[in-house]
């Protein structure tokens, strides 16, 4: 075994992976959007956001973050018609009032991750392993990701009943 030798001089060293972080701002609005949901989703989630944190290679990954919980009717409109009336994919069947978001507290939220370049990432299978964690955190949590048919909500996690 040699000993190892340092970096010669101009060598290009590897490239620093960063953490991806909250500001305080940013905490704040998860803080909130948490405590609309129900109890059971909102402890699933907080489990499911521990055990990722705690494994150093997912937290490399990227960063959980709550894109919605609540959405007020208004709101559930305005993304039906989205695909439809509204340039973009569709991206729910719900109008409003229709929907688990609507509901208060809320049974259902919305998962994307923040990368390290302050991106957003709403990767599948970044959201599949996540569901993993959140199904083992509690098994009343619903996937969009394993709904059956054509039409697969990744980001979005409820817990009916």
């Amino acid at each position: 075994m040699s000993p190892s030798k340092p970096a010669a001089a101009g060598a290009a060293l590897p490239p620093r992976r960063w953490v991806p972080s909250l500001t305080p701002a940013q905490m704040q609005s998860q803080a909130v959007r948490l405590r609309h949901a129900v109890p059971s989703l909102a402890a699933a989630y907080s489990e499911a956001l521990r055990r990722w944190m705690g494994d150093p290679v997912l937290r490399l990954a990227g960063l959980p973050i709550i894109t919605e919980c609540y959405r007020s009717p208004e709101r559930q409109d305005e993304l039906y018609k989205q695909g439809r009336s509204k340039p973009g994919p569709v991206v729910t069947y719900k109008r409003g009032g229709e929907s688990n978001h609507n509901k208060v507290p809320t049974p259902a939220l919305d998962v994307a991750f923040l990368l390290a370049d302050g991106s957003v990432s709403w990767s599948g299978l970044l959201l599949s392993k996540f569901a993993r964690l959140m199904k083992a955190a509690d098994a009343r949590v619903h996937w969009g990701g394993d709904w059956p048919g054509d039409f697969k909500d990744r980001p979005h996690f409820e817990v009916l009943g």
